[in-house]
């Protein structure tokens, strides 16, 4: 009589389906995204942006859907939200996310009335420092009067420490806050001193095309800084560039029109019907800016060659003028 071998063999092949499954979550295949790569809204970080938001209560067509992820397998993320409004007040919300947590809202529940950005950034959930976690990633929808989107988050890394939880306590004497900057050495990475739209219809299309701009520049426990004045260069789609100048709070959209930005010539003739062109702008002080560009057009439905939508502004040279002064309080 024989002795049955099934029992084994099952055994044996579960074993190796769990060491197989085991070494998959253990690290994903290619190569880890450099620590220290610059702010990008294809990466994950430690500190995220979503460049605009708005609702207006009981208005449906007027909302913001934000969503985050904790991309890492087995760890979970504290993380602390604050929405900057367009007069630069700051509120703030704190969350958690558990390993492979996908964590979604709609603004309408949480700051219902009011339009601007929001800067999520990861926290020890003990006493609040600001911790290294560079596994968030994340995205909003937004409907607006401006126009409707889907946008990345803009990450950015911390570069302090070596391993995940690891804290920012530079300068730290237990007070009630504590400054970052954005310098890509010992804080997070930096971001945009020169930032550009790539490509801007024409508003004699009906195009109705608004860049927003934000400020990385001030304190969390009460407002936000200014950017400050930018300069910029707007090109016709043969290389003629024209100057202009804007001032720039923490959140500013502009809609590109015959005013705004004031140009010589005017906006609709750099870019005439059927013609396109682009912006470059910079703050004169080289402070950290990031934002985005939405599009608005009426003949989506009537016209092959107009269309709606929106990404964030690309950023063309680094700034370390950046830093935020972030509250210390536990969750």
């Amino acid at each position: 009589m024989f002795t049955s071998r099934k029992l084994p063999h099952v055994v044996l092949a579960m074993f190796a389906l769990v060491l197989m499954s085991a070494s998959a979550l253990a690290a994903d295949p290619g190569q880890q995204y450099p620590v220290r790569s610059e702010a990008s809204d294809q990466k994950a970080g430690s500190l995220l942006v979503y460049n605009f938001y708005t609702s207006t209560p009981g208005v449906n067509n007027r909302n913001t859907r934000v969503s985050m992820t904790n991309t890492n397998p087995f760890k979970p993320a504290w993380v602390h939200l604050f929405f900057i409004s367009e007069t630069c007040a700051v509120a703030d919300y704190k969350t958690d996310l558990t390993p492979n947590q996908t964590f979604s809202f709609l603004v309408s529940d949480y700051d219902p009335g009011f339009s601007g950005y929001i800067i999520a950034l990861t926290e020890n959930p003990i006493n609040g420092l600001p911790a290294r976690f560079n596994h968030l990633i994340g995205d909003e929808y937004f409907k607006s009067a401006i126009g409707d989107a889907n946008l990345g988050a803009v990450a950015f890394t911390a570069n302090w420490g070596d391993n995940d939880y690891d804290l920012f306590t530079g300068g730290y004497n237990d007070g009630p806050t504590i400054t970052v900057q954005f310098d890509g050495i010992n804080g997070y990475s930096r971001a945009a001193a020169t930032v550009a739209a790539d490509n801007i219809p024409s508003a004699q299309d009906l195009n109705s095309t608004t860049i927003i701009l934000n400020s990385l520049r001030g304190d969390l426990t009460s407002v936000m800084g200014p950017v400050g004045t930018m300069f910029g260069l707007m090109y016709d789609d043969v290389e003629i560039s024209y100057s202009f100048s804007i001032p720039v709070g923490c959140h500013t959209r502009v809609t590109l029109s015959d005013t705004t930005p004031r140009t010589t010539p005017r906006f609709t003739t750099i870019v005439p019907a059927g013609r396109t062109g682009w912006i470059k702008l910079y703050s004169n002080a080289g402070n950290a800016v990031v934002g985005a560009m939405v599009n608005r057009n009426p003949n989506t439905e009537s016209r092959p060659d107009v269309f709606n939508g929106g990404h964030n502004l690309h950023h063309l040279t680094l700034s370390t003028n950046g830093s935020l002064t972030i509250p210390v309080f536990p969750q």
